[in-house]
């Protein structure tokens, strides 16, 4: 019986060890870091690669990064639950958190986002009714600010068009710049990190309504601890020269803490007008 007790005991000894283990090695592993493909997973890799290494070695948690080849395969990953920490548009930010459970801890600082449509600088469109008739391109259905809210505002003033979608915001850019395409959405902060001979190219005829910008997001299986340092880290980049310029080539002033409620702008939208143009 003494012998039992003994060996039960160093069982139980030996179970709690590989679960201590097993949670350590949790709390350590790489976290993966999915970028929302508003352009190229060349450009995105070159904009975000260095910025995530450094928030990586000032926050001790090593992140890796992730993109995809549009942005419907993006979410489509993002619905599987398949990154730890995701940067996402804010109206897909607002459905995932209640479906997924993705909980934002940060956003772009002194930014709002909003919609914009773009003509070549020597185009004869000057408004939006100009485009009746038209094609107008978009970079994907699930684009809150470059395709849904642009498309509500030519709904809204009873402009018909015919809405075309392409991989990306750089892809709009570049289709309106060389007169491929004669009008396209976009928002200001990819429209000012586009080339500057596509940027140079282009010109804006509209804009929507601001909202809080794209969320830094993470999954309910990351711990608050590990969340915390990464903000800490991602917060410190504006204060200093390393870290502006990683944040230069994104044209992000900083990046500043965030909780859920900052994107109740969102919820307060009529969320069934917005379904009507999102695939989501």
């Amino acid at each position: 019986m003494k012998a039992l007790k003994i060996f039960i005991r160093m069982v139980g000894f030996l179970v709690c060890g590989l679960m201590a283990s097993s949670h350590t090695q949790a709390q350590d592993r790489p976290l993966e870091f999915g970028i929302v493909p508003q352009q190229a997973a060349s450009k995105l890799a070159e904009q975000w690669v260095p910025l995530l290494k450094e928030v990586s070695r000032r926050s001790g948690v090593e992140l890796v990064f992730r993109t995809e080849v549009s942005i419907p395969v993006f979410i489509q990953h993002l619905v599987k639950d398949e990154y730890d920490i995701a940067y996402l548009n804010p109206y897909n930010y607002v459905v995932l958190h209640t479906s997924n459970g993705y909980r934002a801890f940060a956003k772009e600082k002194d930014r709002k986002l909003k919609g914009i449509v773009v003509v070549k600088k020597d185009s004869r469109y000057q408004q939006l009714s100009d485009l009746a008739g038209k094609t107008v391109v978009f970079p994907a259905p699930t684009s809150f600010a470059a395709s849904i809210l642009p498309q509500v505002e030519f709904g809204r003033q009873k402009i018909n068009i015919e809405a075309q979608f392409v991989l990306s915001h750089d892809s709009v850019y570049r289709a309106v710049a060389s007169g491929l395409q004669e009008a396209g959405g976009g928002i200001e902060r990819t429209l000012e990190a586009a080339p500057a001979e596509v940027r140079d190219k282009l010109r804006i005829i509209s804009e929507t309504q601001s909202f809080t910008p794209h969320a830094f997001a993470a999954h309910p299986r990351v711990s608050k601890e590990r969340v915390a340092k990464v903000m800490a880290a991602f917060a410190s980049l504006s204060d200093d020269e390393i870290g502006r310029k990683l944040l230069e080539p994104l044209a992000f002033k900083g990046i500043v803490p965030a909780d859920d409620h900052d994107w109740n702008d969102i919820r307060k939208l009529d969320m069934t007008l917005l379904g009507h143009y999102s695939h989501l």
